[in-house]
């Protein structure tokens, strides 16, 4: 009997806001990457994230090692992404650091 090899594609997809998934799931990949880059193991990252297979996980992490550059360069586009989203968030709400700063002093009271 011999071994038949396929190929695999990741276990990656894109949504209509340009944010990419794992599996079937709506974990982002930023989530599971980071979650290795922090030393989380591939087990513990499904139990982290439960609608993850083990299997997705492995081969998403393999698609990293192997395209690094490519990975870090979506997730920096990630960040910056997330960084304005932050920036205008500040811009149109206000201050809550003096509105918080009130509540304590009134318990305090």
């Amino acid at each position: 009997m011999s071994l038949i090899l396929e190929q695999e594609s990741p276990p990656l997809s894109q949504d209509t806001t340009g944010a990419i998934r794992v599996g079937n799931t709506r974990v982002l990949l930023e989530l599971v990457i980071h979650a290795f880059q922090d030393g989380a193991s591939p087990e513990s990252i499904v139990q982290r994230y439960s609608s993850l297979s083990l299997s997705d996980v492995y081969l998403t992490i393999g698609y990293y090692l192997r395209h690094r550059d490519a990975v870090e360069a979506y997730l920096d586009q990630r960040e910056q992404l997330a960084e304005s989203v932050r920036q205008r968030l500040s811009s149109v709400q206000p201050d809550l650091s003096l509105v918080h700063s009130r509540l304590l002093a009134q318990q305090q009271s």
